[in-house]
C-alpha cells in the first residue's frame, strides 16, 4: 500500500457494505480512482468516486444515475464496463471493471514520444485511433456522445486490448456544475471541440473532434495549442484552424493530414458525422499508409470534401483487405516487446517501426499513473520451461537410464517393420479408392467465384476461365470509383460456391456517368425544360427579371456553362426574362406641364410637348395627355398638350360711332355687347366709350358694355 494510499480515508472502507477500497491509483478534477474488491462476487473492480459536495444535489443524483444506466448498457469490447453505481455518504459511486495496464498517456510517455522523435509509427498510431473510434461508435449509435476524449481516459490492458473509460458520465457532471462554475469548461482543455468552448453543447462530431486532436499528438507528439493558461488554449481551438500533421512531420502523406485536418474542423459540420464515419475514412488511409502510398489525390479529396460514401469498405470487391495485428509481426508472447525510442518510419514503406525487448521498471516503483501494466508484458523470461539444464554432467544412473531407452527403441522399430508390409498392402488399396474418389470429388466439387473486382475485363475474365467458370458479359454500369473498363462486380457475387462450368456474369464500369450541359443562354424556357430532361440533368431554381432587351420567357443566365461535363441529375439554376417592365402613366390633366414633364422623364419616358389657347384652362397647365392614364414602358413617347389661356382681342374704339355700327364693330372683334345709354334723354344713338376700353386687350367672347347717349 503507497503512503498515499494510507492517508486517504477511503482506503480499507467498503462502499455500501459491498466494494473495499484496497488502494487508490489516480485522482482527478472531479473523481479520484481506486482498486477495490467486490466482496460479494469476490473480483477486482475499480471504482470513481466523485469529490465530496458533487452529490448534494437531488438533480446531479437522478442525471448521475441515469447516465451511469446509459453507460452500463453498452457493451463494447474496446468500451470499459459500468458494472454497478451507487451513493454512499452522500459520494456518488460507479463501480468499473478494472483494466490492469497502463494509459494511453503512460505508453506515451514510456516511449518518450516527442516532436524529436516524430511522433509515433503513422501504421501503429491509427491502429491504435481504431479501437478507440469502434468504442466511440458504438456509443454514438446508442446516442450516446463522450465529452471527454483524451489518452488518460484511453487504457490498454496486459491482453493487449484497447479499452475507452468514462462513457456518459461527463453530461451528468457539466449537467450540475455548469451554474456553479460560471463558465469553467469540462474536460481536458486541449482536446476540446470550439463548440464545447462557445456554447457548452457537444454533439457526435464534438467526440470526432477530440479523437482528431488525439490523432494529431500521436503523429507529430506535440499537442496542436499551448499557453500558459488554459483559456488561451480554448481561445486556440476556438479561432484557429488545426495545423497539418505534416508540418512537423514532413514524412507524412497527404491523405493522413487529411483524415487530421477533416477530424478537427472548427466548424462541426465540416467533420464526420459520428465516429463510425471516421473510422471509415481511418481504415481507407491506413491501407493506403501499408500499400507503401506516398500520396493519395483522389482518397485526400474524398476526404477533404466529406464525401466518405466514395470509401470502398474493407470488405468490399473494391475495397483493400485492411485487418492487421495491432502487435508487432515478430511478436513473441514469451518476450516483452515494446517499441524502442522510435524512429520514425517513412509512410512510404509499409514496414513496421523496430521492437526490442526493454526490462520493466519494479512494481514497488511505479507511479501511480503506471498503475496500469504496460500494453506489453514487461520483463523478459530467459528460462525455457521445456528444457531441462540442471543436470550438467552425465551420471552413472542417467547413462543407464539411456541404454534401457535405446533398447526399447530398437523392440519397438522391429515390431513396426513387421507391421509395415501389410500396411503397405492396405494402404494401396486405400490408395487406389482414394485416388477415384479424390479425382471425383476434384473435378466436381464446387468452385468458389474469384474475387475480380477492379481487374481489367481480360484479366478478370482470364481468372474465372482457370477456375473452370463460363464468362458471360452483362450490362456496363456507371460508377464513380471503378475506373472505365474496369470490373464492378460479378453475380454471383465473390466467394459464391459454383459447379464447375457455371456461368459468371462480369458487370463493367462504363466509368463515371456524365452528360454535357446544353445551350441555355438565349433560348426559351419551354425548349430548355426540353433540353434538360434530354440531358438526364434537373432544373433547378428559376428567377425571373425584367428585362428591356429580351424578350419574355427567354433565358438570360445559367448556372452551368454548355458543353460542362457535369453528373446525372445535376440541377440548373436559370435566370429568366420577364420581358419590358410595364410602367404606370399617371393623369397630369390639369396640373403643371412642367412638372408633368420631369416627372415622366425619370420614369424613362420621351415627353412631347405642344401648347394650344384654352378658355378655361390656365396658362402652363395640361389641357389634355397621350397616352392616358395606364401603362408604358421605357422609351415610350408621351405627348402632352399644355395651356396657353384664352384668346385675347383689342377692343375697337367706337367713341362718337353710331350705336349700330360701334355695336357691330365689338361683335365682329368677337365680343358680346351688352348696350348702356349714358343720358336718360332723348335718344341721340352715339356711341360714348366701352368697358373696357378701347384700346385694351380682352379675352375673346367676353362681354363689352357699350355706353351711348
Amino acid at each position: 500500500m503507497t503512503t498515499t494510499s494510507m492517508h486517504d480515508p477511503l482506503v480499507g472502507h467498503a462502499l455500501e457494505g459491498r466494494y473495499e477500497i484496497t488502494r487508490r491509483i489516480a485522482r482527478g478534477g472531479m473523481a479520484t480512482v481506486y482498486v477495490a474488491t467486490d466482496l460479494r462476487l469476490t473480483r477486482t473492480v475499480a471504482v470513481k468516486v466523485m469529490h465530496v459536495g458533487l452529490g448534494d444535489d437531488e438533480d446531479f443524483a437522478r442525471k448521475f444515475d441515469r447516465e451511469a444506466r446509459a453507460s452500463a448498457r453498452l457493451c463494447h469490447p474496446n468500451v470499459v464496463s459500468v458494472f454497478d453505481q451507487g451513493i454512499d455518504d452522500g459520494r456518488p459511486f460507479i463501480v468499473m471493471e478494472y483494466v490492469e495496464g497502463r494509459t494511453l498517456r503512460s505508453l506515451m510517455r514510456h516511449e518518450r514520444v516527442n516532436p524529436t522523435d516524430g511522433g509515433m509509427d503513422p501504421v501503429r498510431a491509427l491502429t491504435i485511433m481504431e479501437a478507440v473510434l469502434c468504442a466511440l461508435a458504438a456509443a454514438h449509435e446508442s446516442g450516446l456522445v463522450h465529452r471527454d476524449v483524451k489518452p488518460e481516459n484511453v487504457l490498454i490492458s496486459d491482453h493487449h486490448q484497447i479499452k475507452v473509460a468514462d462513457f456518459g458520465l461527463a453530461k451528468a457532471v457539466s449537467a450540475q456544475t455548469a451554474t456553479a462554475t460560471a463558465g469553467i469548461l469540462l474536460g481536458t482543455v486541449s482536446y476540446l471541440p470550439p463548440e464545447l468552448v462557445t456554447s457548452g453543447k457537444a454533439t457526435l462530431r464534438s467526440d470526432v473532434y477530440s479523437a482528431g486532436i488525439v490523432l494529431y499528438e500521436l503523429l507529430t507528439g506535440r499537442k496542436p495549442y499551448t499557453g500558459d493558461t488554459p483559456i488561451q488554449v480554448a481561445y486556440a481551438h476556438v479561432h484557429n484552424t488545426v495545423p497539418a500533421p505534416s508540418e512537423v512531420n514532413p514524412d507524412i502523406p497527404d491523405y493522413l493530414d487529411a483524415l487530421v485536418r477533416h477530424a478537427t474542423a472548427r466548424e462541426p459540420k465540416a467533420r464526420p458525422a459520428d465516429a463510425r464515419v471516421m473510422l471509415h475514412e481511418l481504415r481507407a488511409v491506413r491501407a493506403r499508409l501499408r500499400s507503401g502510398a506516398t500520396a493519395d489525390s483522389e482518397l485526400t479529396e474524398i476526404i477533404e470534401t466529406g464525401a466518405s460514401d466514395d470509401i470502398p469498405d474493407e470488405d468490399s470487391e473494391t475495397g483493400i483487405r485492411m485487418r492487421r495485428s495491432f502487435l508487432p509481426d515478430d511478436y513473441n508472447p514469451r518476450t516483452s516487446l515494446s517499441p524502442s525510442r522510435h524512429t520514425p518510419t517513412s509512410p512510404t514503406s509499409p514496414t513496421r517501426s523496430r521492437w526490442t525487448a526493454v526490462a520493466p521498471p519494479p512494481r514497488s516503483a511505479r507511479t501511480p499513473q503506471d498503475a496500469f501494466a504496460t500494453i506489453i508484458d514487461d520483463g523478459t523470461d530467459e528460462h525455457d520451461p521445456y528444457v531441462d539444464d540442471t543436470e550438467d554432467e552425465a551420471s552413472d544412473g542417467v547413462l543407464e537410464r539411456r541404454r534401457d531407452r535405446r533398447e526399447l527403441r530398437r523392440r519397438e522399430q522391429a515390431r513396426r517393420r513387421r507391421r509395415g508390409v501389410l500396411a503397405l498392402l492396405l494402404v494401396l488399396v486405400l490408395a487406389g479408392g482414394a485416388a477415384i474418389s479424390g479425382w471425383w470429388v476434384v473435378t466436381n466439387r464446387p468452385i468458389a467465384v474469384p474475387r475480380v473486382a477492379n481487374l481489367d475485363q481480360d484479366q478478370a475474365s482470364t481468372a474465372l476461365a482457370d477456375a473452370r467458370l463460363e464468362v458471360t458479359l452483362g450490362d456496363r454500369e456507371f460508377s464513380e470509383t471503378v475506373p472505365k473498363g474496369k470490373v464492378i462486380r460479378t453475380d454471383p457475387e465473390a466467394g459464391a460456391e459454383l459447379p464447375p462450368g457455371s456461368p459468371v456474369t462480369l458487370v463493367v464500369s462504363r466509368g463515371p456517368e456524365r452528360y454535357e450541359v446544353p445551350p441555355l443562354v438565349g433560348e426559351k424556357l419551354t425548349d430548355v425544360k426540353a433540353a434538360l430532361t434530354a440531358n438526364k440533368l434537373k432544373l433547378g431554381k428559376v428567377t425571373e427579371v425584367w428585362d428591356e432587351k429580351v424578350a419574355k420567357g427567354v433565358v438570360i443566365k445559367a448556372s452551368g456553362k454548355p458543353g460542362d461535363k457535369v453528373r446525372r441529375g445535376t440541377t440548373i439554376d436559370l435566370t429568366v426574362s420577364k420581358g419590358r417592365e410595364p410602367i404606370e402613366i399617371a393623369d397630369w390633366t390639369g396640373k403643371s406641364a412642367a412638372e408633368a414633364k420631369q416627372a415622366l422623364e425619370k420614369l424613362g419616358f420621351t415627353v412631347k410637348i405642344t401648347q394650344e389657347n384654352h378658355d378655361s384652362v390656365e396658362s402652363g397647365k395640361v389641357i389634355r395627355q397621350d397616352p392616358g392614364k395606364g401603362t408604358g414602358h421605357r422609351g415610350d413617347t408621351v405627348t402632352l398638350v399644355e395651356s396657353k389661356g384664352p384668346v385675347m382681342v383689342t377692343v375697337p374704339n367706337i367713341r362718337n360711332m353710331k350705336v349700330d355700327e360701334a355695336e357691330a364693330l365689338l361683335k365682329k372683334a368677337g365680343f358680346v355687347v351688352k348696350k348702356s345709354q349714358v343720358v336718360p334723354l332723348a335718344p341721340l344713338g352715339i356711341a360714348h366709350r366701352t368697358d373696357p376700353e378701347g384700346g385694351t386687350k380682352a379675352r375673346k367672347g367676353a362681354t363689352i358694355t357699350l355706353y351711348y347717349v
